[in-house]
């Protein structure tokens, strides 16, 4: 089966669909390789030859999308329906500057994002911080923005959450424990513990139990429910959650907190035309939290910022690497 990286006006019963192949199934008959080129990382299917460490648009012009309709996605969140409604007055502004229709999808795995886009049927998407390699990589997407404030700061911390009366007061009380992380690619909640812990004298999977919970709403109602002794989970998520009154701030403490890590990506898809990447980026750039859902849900946050994947994820990069991951579609699949 053979996927057209080529994208038009597609509707949301055919994205469905292709969300649900695996992306091992993608990977086994892709569109046709590029002529050798200097890609790094990248696909075969794509090139770097600037050496920015994201896809190049093709040189083919006719290979450029030029939807009608633009599919956005944001990350994979525990209840999807809440985030479309917090998501319209973006996606209003979105639809004002690009003059496009813009419908929101949302995606139930990070793998089938990656998917959804890499199959063309994705065009615009918020990845979260440790599939973002993977986004690049396997699917072409290109990062070029995040959430920020005035001055240009950004980012949130990893911070390990246990019970009140959980007997657990510092990282060395987690040995012999079960512990959530939420899923293989995440980045504060698997690869950032797993390369970061054994600095404290904690080594995930040998001193305690690692129990994959799927996202960090799960990790961090497992907490709080004693399900799980302990869990590591993204400073903004358990932000957003206690704001929401999803759980007692009482009943938990943290025993752990790194520094600042890059939050989720914005990126548009690699063979979207210029001139519509423009405007997709004139929306972000210009869109006033002020006021909105989308600002009530991201406090703090007043505006997007542009950022530099080779720069901006760095970090993340070498936290991957120190857990040997490698960017194929096996090591996305959760």
């Amino acid at each position: 089966m053979t996927i057209s990286l080529s994208a038009g006006k597609f509707p949301l019963a055919a994205l469905a669909a292709a969300t649900l192949l695996p992306l091992s199934m993608l990977a086994a008959a892709p569109a046709q390789a590029q002529d050798d080129c200097e890609r790094g990382d990248l696909a075969d299917i794509y090139c770097d030859e600037n050496g920015d460490m994201v896809a190049d648009r093709p040189d083919d012009e006719s290979e450029w999308a030029n939807p009608d309709t633009l599919i956005f996605a944001y990350t994979p969140v525990e209840d999807p329906a809440i985030y479309s409604d917090i998501w319209q007055p973006f996606i209003d502004h979105l639809e004002e500057v690009t003059e496009r229709d813009v419908r929101f999808f949302a995606v139930q795995s990070n793998s089938a994002q990656v998917e959804a886009m890499r199959s063309g049927r994705l065009h615009i998407a918020g990845f979260s911080t440790g599939p973002t390699p993977f986004a690049v990589n396997l699917a072409g997407a290109v990062p070029f923005a995040l959430m920020g404030s005035d001055d240009g700061r950004f980012g949130y911390t990893l911070q390990l959450y246990t019970h009140v009366d959980s007997g657990i007061d510092e990282m060395e009380d987690l040995k012999g424990k079960r512990v959530a992380h939420t899923s293989p690619t995440s980045n504060s909640g698997n690869q950032a513990p797993r390369a970061l812990f054994p600095e404290e004298g904690i080594v995930p999977g040998e001193d305690y139990e690692v129990v994959y919970s799927g996202s960090h709403d799960q990790s961090m109602l497992g907490v709080v429910a004693q399900d799980y002794d302990a869990a590591p989970v993204a400073s903004e998520v358990v932000e957003r959650m206690a704001a929401r009154g999803l759980y007692d701030e009482e009943d938990v403490k943290i025993i752990y907190e790194s520094d600042r890590f890059p939050t989720t990506s914005y990126n548009y898809a690699h063979n979207l035309h210029p001139d519509l990447v423009e405007k997709v980026e004139e929306a972000f750039f210009s869109f006033d939290f002020a006021g909105t859902d989308l600002g009530e849900e991201f406090e703090g946050v007043e505006k997007f910022i542009p950022i530099n994947y080779a720069e901006d994820w760095k970090v993340i990069r070498t936290i991957q690497e120190a857990n040997g991951v490698e960017y194929t579609p096996d090591n996305l699949e959760e």
